[in-house]
């Protein structure tokens, strides 16, 4: 694979001679850069039969990329959020499939440190990660607003039955965090959000991920059959069918992080184009393409960038303003991803619809992009109420 972030003078490269991006102060996107050819290597192999990259997983665990966020005094890597999507955009230039299951842990240790940082429980699971190197599992795209499945309440807790659809990471996850509804008899319609173990009774995984792109993700659906769910593994209860201010956090620290493979997948694809034009410049269609190809990139970048300053390294105060201009920069963001892999791939011409190129590949995984929350069109209906002063969810006037 071509060189990257190794070659200061690349698309890819955050150096000095990059003039879009600031040069990398911290350790955590060399460690990857270092591992990223052992990552690029199975990636490829894994695509061809859609399975679980493992390999790269466990490499991930021995170089302790899955504490790596958590605070040092705790025990982790003391990498703070705009390090962690650093490190997460370099290893997507080699395989966004890995980039991506470890961005679904990565973005809840984010959430957790936020709210450690700000006085509210969190301590316990971030000495956990950091001990043990657990891998947390997301199941967020099941769990937005009215999330999904069911819960019955029983002595000392709860019975769960649910299914809860792309489970990154799963075959390498230690603990599932996840939402399920509960018809409280007093309160009424709620949502509760809960951990439990990957190895507990009634969880399991489907034998489901056969997809276009991000094959090596081992996104299976997770299964929840009649699990018990213990009282103090609720961690949030809120009402269903509202906005609750915990969106205005998740939203702001995790869009980042899970934007950031796609850019890396972008930058990767605009590096291998531009290098294999190289020989045809003195043609004014390839050069057209180029600066087309530049431009989309920048703009993929640009709005990343105001994604991970958004989140301002968890010194911020929740809005639903902050959240909302997230939501927003996510769409523009996986817009312009996919629009730079495509061009990449116009660029390279007939070759790059070959499987032995990897622009192939690169051009199936950045289609998942606009797939995680909000897609485009939901995004824009509630960025619509907000500008409109309405509510988000139930388009009620706001006083």
């Amino acid at each position: 694979m071509l060189a990257r972030f190794e070659n200061r003078t690349s698309y890819a490269s955050p150096g000095s001679h990059d003039p879009l991006m600031k040069p990398n102060t911290g350790d955590w996107t060399a460690r990857a850069m270092d591992i990223g050819p052992a990552l690029e290597e199975e990636a490829e192999r894994r695509d061809r039969d859609g399975s679980f990259a493992s390999e790269s997983h466990a490499l991930l665990a021995k170089h302790h990329f899955f504490s790596m966020g958590v605070p040092a005094e705790l025990g982790g890597g003391g990498a703070r959020h705009r390090e962690m999507c650093d490190a997460i955009r370099a290893l997507g230039t080699y395989s966004g499939s890995t980039a991506l299951a470890f961005s679904m842990h990565a973005h809840l240790v984010a959430a957790t440190v936020w709210k450690h940082l700000h006085g509210q429980p969190g301590e316990k699971l971030l000495r956990r990660v950091a001990s043990r190197e657990t891998v947390l599992l997301s199941t967020g795209a099941s769990d937005w607003i009215d999330s999904n499945g069911t819960m019955q309440k029983v002595d000392g807790g709860f019975r769960v039955t649910a299914r809860k659809i792309f489970g990154s990471g799963g075959p390498a996850a230690d603990v599932i965090l996840a939402s399920a509804r509960y018809d409280d008899p007093d309160a009424g319609p709620e949502v509760l959000h809960f951990s439990v173990d990957t190895a507990s009774k009634g969880v399991s995984f489907a034998d489901d991920w056969n997809t276009l792109g991000m094959r090596a993700t081992g996104s299976n659906t997770v299964v929840l059959d009649d699990v018990f769910v213990p009282d103090d593994a609720i961690s949030l209860k809120r009402p269903a069918g509202r906005w609750h201010p915990s969106w205005s956090v998740v939203l702001t620290v995790a869009a980042p992080i899970y934007m950031s493979p796609y850019v890396g997948i972008a930058e990767a694809a605009a590096t291998r184009a531009l290098s294999g034009a190289a020989k045809k410049a003195e043609s004014a269609h390839v050069t057209y393409l180029a600066g087309e190809l530049v431009n989309l990139l920048a703009e993929t970048r640009f709005a990343w960038r105001s994604l991970v300053d958004n989140a301002a390294d968890y010194d911020f105060a929740p809005s639903l303003s902050r959240a909302n201009d997230a939501l927003v920069a996510k769409t523009i963001c996986a817009n312009a991803a996919v629009a730079t892999v495509r061009k990449a791939m116009e660029l390279a011409g007939g070759p790059g619809f070959f499987r032995s190129c990897p622009l192939e590949r690169m051009l199936r995984d950045v289609s998942a992009a606009p797939y995680h929350p909000l897609p485009e069109k939901r995004q824009l209906e509630l960025t619509g109420r907000v500008a409109l002063g309405r509510d988000p969810i139930t388009n009620e006037r706001l006083p």
